[in-house]
C-alpha cells in the first residue's frame, strides 16, 4: 500500500499539470457550478424512490411534484453544463488572447446552450422531440457544445469578424451585435455535426457512442466481455461522459431478457445461471453508484485525516448507499481526480468478475427481477437472488476488496490534503506563540507608559478613537475592493472577515470578499486588489493575464504568512494596505 502511495506522490507534479489543462478545469468548473442542482434534486430522487422501498407511499400529486422538481433540475442538468463548462472555458480562453480583446462569457454559454439542444435531442418520426438526453446523459452534447462554442467564438475575436457600430451606441448594443457571427458559427456547426451524425447513423448525436460500440458486445456474458463491459462504464463517467448511458443501450436486450429468462428457470426447478442481468450491474458492478463507491464515504469518515474528506464522506454516504453518488464523484472530487482513476475503474470489474465466480463456482443464483436501481446494493442483492444467504457473503467479500483497493489511492490523495492543514495548524501554533509573546510585551509597556504618564495623558489615550494609520487611511479617497481567492472558498472567507474586521476597526475604506479560484471570472472586474491563497498560488500567472488586462492588481500568499493574516485582522490590513502602497509608490 505504501508503495501506490509513494509512487502516487512522486507523481503530484504531473497530476497538477493535467488538472491545469484549461478543458479539464472548464469540466470540472462547469460540474462545480451545477453543484447545487444535484445536490438538492438528490433529495427528491431519494424521496421518490426510496420511500416506496419501506412502504411508505407518497399521495399521487405529491409524487407527481417530487418528479417535476427532478425532471425539470437534474433532467437538465446536461443543458446547464453546457453552459457552465462554456463559461469557465471562456474564462481561460480569454487570459490567451491578446491585443486587450475578450471573449464575451455570458454569450458564449447562451450559444453553447441552444448547441446542446441540436445535438441532444432526438425527434421521432412524428416529429416529436425526444428529451431522454437532456441529463447526465447528453454531458458528452454538453462538452462538445461547450469546446466547440468557445473556439469559434476565439476565431471571430482574433480575427475581429464582427458587426462593428458607430462610436455612439452604447457598448452593451455594441456587444450583442459584436456576437452575431460567432453566435451563428457556433450554431451552423452543432448544427451541421447533428445533421451528419444523424445521416450516418439515424440517432442524434449524443447516442452515436453507444451505437458505435453496441456490436463489440456480442457474447457479452464472459469473464472478459463482462469485464469490459464494467471497465467501460466508469471509464466513460472519469472523462466526465455518461458512461451508463453510452454502453447499456447496446446490452439493454440482454440485461432484461437475461432476467426474465432467470426467473423462469427458477420457476420451472432449474438453476438461474445468467449472469449479464441489470441489477446485477445495479447492485454488483455499480455497488454504490457507477465505480462502486459504496464503500469510498465510509473510508473519508473513518480512515481519513484531512478534514476536507471527512466532511465529503459525511455529506454523501447516504445519497451513496442508495446509489446516488453524484455529490461523491463531483464534490471530492473523483470525476478527473488522477488520484482516484485506478480504484474507479477497477473495482467494478473486480464486483463483477468475482460476482459472476459466485453464480458458476458457488451456485449463487443470477439476479431474477427488476428491482428498483435505488436499493442499497447489500439488500438488492439479497432480494434479487430469492433471499439466497450466499449474496450476503458476496457483498461481503466485495466491500472487503473495493476497500482495499480504493484505501491507498484514498490516503494517497489525503496526504496531498492533509499536508495544507498541517501547514495550517503549524502556522497557527506558532501565531499563538507570537500573539502570546507580543501581548506580554505590550503589556509590560502598557504599564510602563501608564507609570510615566499624567493623568490627563492617560485618559485621552483610553478614550482615543482607534486608527491604524491615519496617513494611510487619507490616501485612500475612495473604496477599496479586495477579493480573496482559495480553491473551495473556504479559508478565502477566513481572511476575508479578517479584512473586514480589520477595516471597520480601523475606520478604512477597504470592503472583502471571498470567492473560489475557477468561479472568480464574472466578478474579478469588481475588484482592485486580489489575494491568491497559497493553495492557488501556483495559478499566479494565469490570473495576473486577466489582472493586468483589467488593471487588478494581484498579490500571492504563503502559507504560513496567510494563515498569520486570517488570525489578526490588523495585520491583514496592514498587508493589504502595504500592497496598495507599493503599487501607488511604482
Amino acid at each position: 500500500m505504501q508503495v501506490i502511495i509513494d509512487k502516487l506522490e512522486k507523481h503530484q507534479k504531473f497530476f497538477d499539470k493535467i488538472s491545469k489543462n484549461i478543458y479539464l478545469m472548464a469540466i470540472k468548473d462547469g460540474f462545480l457550478a451545477a453543484m447545487p442542482i444535484i445536490l438538492f434534486s438528490s433529495i427528491f430522487i431519494l424521496l421518490t424512490s426510496v420511500l416506496p422501498l419501506i412502504g411508505i407511499n407518497l399521495p399521487g400529486g405529491l409524487n407527481d411534484w417530487f418528479n417535476k422538481i427532478y425532471n425539470y433540475t437534474m433532467g437538465f442538468v446536461g443543458l446547464y453544463v453546457a453552459g457552465t463548462t462554456a463559461k469557465a472555458l471562456t474564462g481561460s480562453m480569454n487570459q490567451r488572447i491578446k491585443g486587450g480583446r475578450f471573449i464575451n462569457g455570458t454569450s458564449t454559454m447562451m450559444a453553447a446552450m441552444c448547441g446542446f439542444m441540436l445535438l441532444a435531442i432526438g425527434t421521432t418520426k412524428g416529429g416529436a422531440y425526444i428529451g431522454d438526453y437532456f441529463g447526465t446523459k447528453g454531458i458528452l452534447s454538453s462538452f462538445v457544445s461547450a469546446f466547440i462554442t468557445v473556439h469559434m467564438y476565439k476565431f471571430c475575436v482574433e480575427r475581429d469578424i464582427t458587426i462593428k457600430m458607430p462610436k455612439e451606441v452604447p457598448g452593451a448594443i455594441s456587444q450583442n451585435f459584436r456576437d452575431i457571427f460567432p453566435f451563428s458559427f457556433s450554431i451552423l456547426v452543432m448544427g451541421i455535426i447533428d445533421v451528419a451524425v444523424r445521416s450516418w447513423l439515424h440517432v442524434p448525436f449524443s447516442a452515436m457512442l453507444a451505437t458505435l460500440i453496441a456490436p463489440i458486445f456480442k457474447g457479452a456474458e464472459t469473464y472478459w466481455g463482462m469485464a469490459f463491459i464494467w471497465f467501460l462504464i466508469p471509464l466513460f463517467w472519469f472523462m466526465g461522459i455518461h458512461g451508463p448511458s453510452v454502453v447499456k443501450p447496446a446490452i439493454t436486450a440482454a440485461l432484461y431478457g437475461n432476467t426474465t429468462a432467470n426467473l423462469a428457470l427458477f420457476k420451472a426447478g432449474n438453476f438461474p445461471y445468467h449472469s449479464l442481468t441489470e441489477n446485477f450491474g445495479n447492485f454488483i458492478g455499480e455497488l454504490g453508484g457507477t465505480g462502486a463507491t459504496f464503500v469510498v464515504p465510509f473510508i473519508f469518515m473513518f480512515l481519513m485525516k484531512s478534514k476536507q474528506l471527512k466532511a465529503i464522506g459525511k455529506a454523501s454516504f447516504i445519497p451513496v448507499m442508495f446509489a446516488v453518488n453524484e455529490p461523491l464523484l463531483f464534490g471530492a472530487p473523483i470525476i478527473l481526480n488522477p488520484y482516484f482513476f485506478i480504484p474507479f475503474v477497477l473495482s467494478p470489474v473486480v464486483n463483477v468478475v468475482i460476482g459472476k465466480m459466485f453464480i458458476d463456482l458457488f451456485h449463487m443464483r443470477g439476479f431474477m427481477y427488476i428491482l428498483s436501481w435505488a436499493l442499497p446494493g447489500p439488500i438488492g442483492a439479497w432480494l434479487d437472488t430469492q433471499m439466497q444467504p450466499i449474496s450476503l457473503l458476496l457483498v461481503v467479500v466485495l466491500l472487503a476488496l473495493d476497500t482495499l483497493i480504493y484505501l491507498p489511492f484514498c490516503r494517497a490523495y489525503d496526504a496531498s490534503l492533509v499536508k495544507q492543514e498541517a501547514e495550517v495548524d503549524a502556522a497557527d501554533e506558532d501565531t499563538d506563540a507570537a500573539v502570546e509573546t507580543v501581548g506580554a510585551t505590550a503589556a509590560v509597556g502598557a504599564a510602563v507608559t501608564a507609570s510615566e504618564a499624567t493623568p490627563a495623558t492617560a485618559t485621552t489615550e483610553e478614550t482615543a478613537p482607534v486608527d491604524s494609520d491615519p496617513a494611510l487611511a487619507k490616501k485612500l479617497d475612495h473604496q477599496v475592493k479586495v477579493l480573496v481567492l482559495c480553491a473551495g472558498g473556504g479559508t478565502s472567507e477566513q481572511l476575508a472577515n479578517a479584512l473586514t474586521e480589520g477595516a471597520e476597526k480601523y475606520n478604512v475604506p477597504i470592503v472583502a470578499s471571498a470567492g473560489a479560484y475557477g468561479s472568480h471570472h464574472d466578478i474579478l472586474p469588481n475588484y482592485d486588489l486580489v489575494v491568491l491563497a497559497p493553495q492557488v498560488r501556483t495559478y499566479y500567472d494565469d490570473l495576473k493575464a486577466d489582472t493586468d488586462r483589467l488593471g487588478i492588481q494581484l498579490v500571492a500568499t504563503k502559507g504560513q504568512q496567510y494563515i498569520a493574516l486570517t488570525r489578526d485582522s490588523k495585520k491583514a490590513l496592514d498587508f493589504v494596505m502595504d500592497n496598495l502602497n507599493k503599487k501607488a509608490d511604482d
